[in-house]
């Protein structure tokens, strides 16, 4: 038998498989691993639990540690379920833990602002289901542009599920030049057409026949009405000794009620199904997996992709309609060559089932004796249509529907009591004075009637004067200069606002420019009343101007000069009239341009205003 060390695997890795207890290759891996290394495209068939995850984990980490750190995203898992991504994520980074290359992965039924922001920083190796991964592509997160390695697991089951279309939708985002993988339990013929047109002379890996289940497994079956199952099952649980089992269920209903029902019977149980959050799924497995249960329900979507290392007992509480699904089931006991009990529960109505699971396995399986024989003998009620109605789905229909009537009946009689409640309501009603006790009243009447203190106004304290170095006093503000003047018809000048001059700031010249000129009141005595001789003079030299106007001959005018008709401009050449020369007109460069005015309202600029800056002397003495 070979050894990991012959297969070409590189040191790192073969010593992260040391750690997990791997010691020799199952037939998958011996015969995928090295074609996966080389490159090559591989279609393996191979039965749950003979370490598919490996045979296709070991080449993908091999190759991408080769060829160096690059970017984006390089090789992608794509898988149908929740749990089974987990598990695939969880073995790739114990297989690369001395590698130097970053594993994530991204599924449904929880946020997806984590799972961004874990993209962002960079992945490697990204595992998927395709729901998640083309809703995060369609927002722009996902660049699959870079993929050098795509793995299909549990391909059969994938398209069994409906995710056919998904998954050609995925294929469309893949580059063309890729390395492509197929691992799957079961080959049905319907995926051969999909294998076909994605793999390019891919190396077939067959580890075991198709469809057959795990020879190491104890199958039987127990012949019992489906209203004993419950209690057989509770009985086998006691006669095996069972310390953990899976149980199976066709329903998620069905699922509940039965984890109930174990709960009744004093043994420790819960449900996961679809319906259940990612959240309450994941704390379940991990207390089933600590042994803090010891009977986990599950309906087939919990068939692929859960790996519990010695689970000891499968009980399929209800038969699937597809024969393949039974080997997924029983598949998840006796792996990685331990041995495992499955033993499964059928009624009159699943008879057909059985039958049909007998055929893909080329034998019958061995029928148990119990305490709850089969009596009831009833063929199933038909619908309408001629097909016969499962009893398992007509209870789940019906536990459906009651529960859709509880709810509208509930939110009913909730919308009927708020109506009532806001009608009977009496309207609001003003608040009641409060009642002031006597020593309130009397503390008030004493505080009104105090004087009130009128605070003085507070007192400007002098502007303190410093001297400078050479001995000289500063001479303050410019208020200080005039006050000090000797003129009394000084007055104090008046400033519309502080003047920036004023003080010990030492200001440019554009300050200066746009500050506020200080307007100066003076002091102007009153006029003394005029005297007589000035008006006596004023009225002769009125006389006198009238006596001038007076003497002057009336019929004497001056004679105005005549200005020709300027409608009619004097043609050239025509004869001037007496007393007038002729003008020349002035060439262009004789003209001399009018000096144009500025008008007076216009605000002057600082190049044509007075000098702010007149400088004046203190005299010192």
């Amino acid at each position: 038998m070979k050894s990991f060390q012959s297969l070409g695997i590189r040191a790192p890795i073969l010593s992260a498989l040391a750690d997990c207890g791997y010691e020799t290759p199952t037939v998958i891996q011996e015969k995928a691993i090295p074609a996966g290394i080389i490159g090559r495209d591989v279609l393996g068939s191979a039965q749950t639990g003979t370490g598919k995850t490996c045979a296709f984990g070991v080449p993908i980490l091999q190759r991408l540690a080769k060829g160096g750190k690059k970017k984006g995203i390089r090789a992608l898992i794509l898988t149908p379920t929740r749990e089974l991504a987990i598990q695939i994520d969880e073995n790739l980074k114990a297989y690369g833990k001395n590698l130097p290359l970053t594993e994530a992965v991204i599924f449904g039924g929880v946020g997806q602002a984590p799972q961004v922001e874990q993209i962002k920083r960079g992945v490697d190796i990204l595992t998927a289901t395709p729901g998640r991964l083309l809703d995060l592509a369609g927002q722009g997160f996902l660049d699959l542009s870079a993929i050098e390695i795509f793995v299909l697991d549990e391909a059969d089951r994938m398209l069994d599920m409906g995710f056919i279309h998904d998954v050609r939708k995925v294929i469309k985002l893949l580059p063309e030049q890729k390395q492509t993988m197929f691992f799957s339990a079961t080959m049905p013929p319907e995926i051969m057409d999909l294998v076909d047109s994605l793999l390019h002379d891919p190396v077939k890996v067959a580890a075991a026949p198709v469809s057959s289940p795990v020879e190491v497994i104890r199958q039987e079956v127990c012949l019992v009405d489906r209203g004993n199952k419950t209690a057989l099952l509770i009985q086998l649980l006691e006669e095996e000794q069972v310390k953990n089992a899976l149980v199976f269920t066709r329903t998620k209903h069905g699922a509940d009620k039965v984890a109930r029902d174990l709960v009744k019977g004093g043994v420790t149980a819960a449900s996961i199904h679809g319906n259940k959050s990612q959240t309450a799924r994941q704390e379940s497995l991990r207390k089933f997996k600590a042994g803090e249960l010891q009977v986990l329900v599950a309906t087939d979507i919990a068939a692929r992709g859960l790996d519990i290392e010695e689970l000891s007992h499968v009980f399929n509480y209800n038969l699937s309609e597809v024969p393949e699904t039974y080997i997924h089931r029983i598949g998840r006991t006796g792996r990685a060559g331990h041995g495992g009990t499955a033993i499964s529960f059928c009624d009159y109505g699943e008879l057909p089932m059985l039958k049909d699971i007998e055929k893909l396995l080329k034998k019958p399986v061995p029928r148990r004796e119990h305490d709850f024989p089969m009596e009831v003998f009833e063929a199933p009620k038909k619908d309408a249509k001629g097909r016969p109605i499962n009893a398992e789905d007509a209870e789940a229909r019906q536990a459906a529907r009651e529960k859709n009537a509880a709810r509208k009946k509930a939110a009913a009689e909730k919308a009927a009591a708020q109506k009532a409640a806001e009608e009977a309501a009496p309207l609001a009603e003003p608040p009641a004075p409060e009642k002031k006790s006597k020593k309130k009243k009397k503390a008030k009447a004493k505080a009104e009637s105090a004087p009130v203190a009128v605070e003085a106004p507070p007192v400007k304290k002098e502007k303190e004067r410093r001297t400078f170095p050479h001995g000289k006093q500063n001479l303050g503000s410019l208020q200080d200069f005039l006050d000090r003047q000797p003129d009394p018809d000084l007055a104090v000048p008046y400033t519309p606002h502080r003047n920036p001059l004023e003080g010990e700031v030492i200001m440019d010249a554009t300050a200066r420019l746009l500050a506020s000129k200080p307007v100066y009141r003076y002091y102007t005595p009153p006029k003394p009343a005029p005297a007589p001789e000035k008006k006596e003079k004023k009225g002769k030299k009125k006389g006198k101007k009238e006596e001038q106007k007076a003497k002057a001959p009336a019929s004497v005018k001056p004679a105005l000069p005549q200005e020709p008709d300027r409608r009619e401009p004097p043609k050239k050449g025509a004869p001037v009239p007496a007393g007038k020369k002729e003008k020349k007109r002035p060439g262009r460069k004789d003209r001399i341009p009018a000096r144009v005015e500025a008008p007076a309202s216009r605000q002057k600029d600082s190049t044509e205003q007075k000098s702010l800056m007149k400088p004046f002397y203190i005299s010192h003495d």
